[in-house]
């Protein structure tokens, strides 16, 4: 079974990511590292740390190195919007029939089988297998729950599902789709997040056939409504199959950091391309353990050694605290759990 990480410029992540699954999957997996702009002495020590897995760069690896050397040089920001859905989507095209889409934040917490959870899949007809959900149980008042032997089954409840045209309508409200159906009371203010029992972005364990139909049309962008659409499609031309999640969740992932400030920037006078830079200078050099405070996040008092020790004036560590609350509030507010 293959496992997709992708990556962007952090490797201090990226190791505790692999050192993870290193220490808590067993069958037979291959590890593929898609990375869309790491700087290249990072990810040979990565490869050099992990000699098995295989590291694959984006087409436009890079210009998004030139990024990162203009943010450290000048504090130019990083287009964090681009990504390297060609990569990604052609990698997985190629992979085992099941496949484990992850990112380089998210780490493993407990021990898991892989074959074990393949083998179920496929005798069950399970096109996605959540391990992590971000500790949210608030959607499942959306969804019929139920015990489904060594996983959980979520499935959405009094859920409209139509052909892709349809779905568009509604996921873009085209020609007033969504709102007549608001008016005619088949959709209200929870419709659209009952489609995300039907996909994952971080920690979704794939059929490779539904990974591709949901991504299929997309073009260096996310696009959660073309998604969503796309699996709201998938899913109204195939009833039977049944969504499920694991007992308990077995990934986890951070709010105390992000890749670049593109979909994180709450007005701080912090940047977290300067932050990301210290840490992985620190990670690169051996100062900082990619393991610390495992399988929790990295605790705040390590973090404040880091920032303190390099006193810059684009990643104070006061004003990181101000940055990482606010990106935990704005998942807190979804029914996210994000304090352990």
């Amino acid at each position: 079974m293959d496992i997709i990480i992708k990556s962007f410029n952090r490797p201090y992540y990226l190791d505790r990511c692999i050192a993870s699954i290193m220490e808590n999957a067993k069958g037979d997996f291959k590890i593929f590292v898609l990375d869309d702009g790491t700087p290249l002495r990072y990810l040979e020590k990565i490869k050099q740390k992990y000699p098995s897995i295989s590291i694959l760069k984006s087409k436009q690896y890079p210009e998004k190195i030139k990024a990162i050397e203009q943010n450290i040089a000048s504090g130019k920001k990083i287009d964090g919007f681009t990504i390297p859905t060609d990569l990604w989507y052609n990698q997985i095209k190629k992979a085992s029939d099941y496949v484990l889409v992850t990112e380089d934040d998210v780490w493993m917490t407990k021990p898991i089988n892989f074959d074990t959870l393949t083998s179920e899949m496929q005798k069950s007809k399970i096109p996605l297998l959540k391990l992590g959900w971000l500790g949210n149980y608030s959607d499942d008042k959306n969804c019929d729950v139920n015990n489904f032997g060594i996983f959980d089954s979520v499935l959405p409840k009094k859920t409209f599902t139509s052909n892709q045209f349809v779905m568009d309508l509604l996921m873009y409200n085209k020609y007033k789709f969504f709102t007549i159906l608001y008016k005619l009371g088949i959709a209200d203010n929870t419709t659209k997040r009952k489609y995300w029992a039907l996909n994952s972005i971080l920690m979704g364990l794939y059929q490779k056939d539904y990974w591709l139909q949901i991504w299929k049309d997309a073009r260096g962008k996310v696009d959660e409504k073309q998604q969503l659409r796309n699996a709201a499609a998938w899913y109204h031309n195939n009833k039977k199959a049944i969504f499920a999640r694991t007992k308990q969740e077995v990934l986890k992932t951070t709010f105390k950091s992000s890749a670049t400030e593109s979909y994180h920037e709450y007005g701080n006078n912090f940047d977290v391309n300067r932050m990301n830079f210290i840490l992985n200078e620190a990670w690169y050099t051996d100062k900082f353990n990619a393991m610390e405070n495992y399988p929790k996040d990295f605790s705040d008092d390590y973090i404040k050694t880091f920032l303190e020790q390099a006193n810059h004036p684009d990643a104070q560590y006061l004003e990181w605290k101000k940055w990482s609350e606010k990106f935990k509030t704005q998942y807190r507010n979804l029914g996210a759990e994000v304090d352990n």
